[in-house]
């Protein structure tokens, strides 16, 4: 009998992710299918992204669809704000949106977070999510794809000053990593 892997629990206990605290998100979609090119669905979705997050007491600072995942960092604006039920409800509605339209499967079940501390820039997260279309290639600066943005006033700068920031996850260890 085939015996199934057992997944050790990626989540942290509940009370992190609740409250005034800022996280860096990532969603990917279903087996990594690059379902983002479709300029409708794209925009569909940053803007249930843009009204879930308000509706549960999130800023959304920075965020990026790509043509096969999302980044989005946001902040937790009241104590009772619920990254878990942000992140549970935009994905739910988003996937039955895209269902119904395609049959298909949206998102991959888990999504990865990193709750910013006090050695982390928000304005350097914001950068990292912000550049990676330039990273992977897809436009020289981040303002010439329209799948980037902030919802919250936090305006990206036309000057190159963006800070360094790496995610934790690909931090090198040593010289030969």
């Amino acid at each position: 009998m085939l015996e199934l892997p057992i997944h050790k629990p990626i989540r942290l206990e509940q009370f992190n992710y609740l409250g005034q605290k800022q996280y860096f998100v990532t969603i990917y979609c279903f087996e990594r299918h690059a379902v983002f090119l479709d300029a409708r669905l794209s925009v569909r979705v940053l803007n249930l992204l843009r009204s879930e997050s308000a509706a549960n007491s999130f800023g959304m600072h920075a965020y990026c669809l790509m043509p096969d995942h999302l980044h989005f960092l946001v902040e937790g604006v009241e104590p009772a704000s619920d990254l878990r039920h942000l992140v549970k409800s935009f994905k739910i509605k988003s996937s039955r949106q895209y269902s119904g339209q395609s049959g298909g499967i949206l998102w991959q079940k888990r999504f990865y977070d990193h709750i910013l501390r006090g050695s982390d820039s928000m304005e350097a997260v914001a950068w990292y999510i912000w550049l990676n279309p330039v990273r992977k290639g897809l436009v020289s600066k981040p303002d010439g794809y329209p799948y980037v943005g902030s919802c919250t006033g936090k305006v990206m700068p036309s000057e190159w000053n963006a800070p360094e920031w790496c995610p934790p996850w690909k931090k090198r260890r040593g010289p030969d990593l």
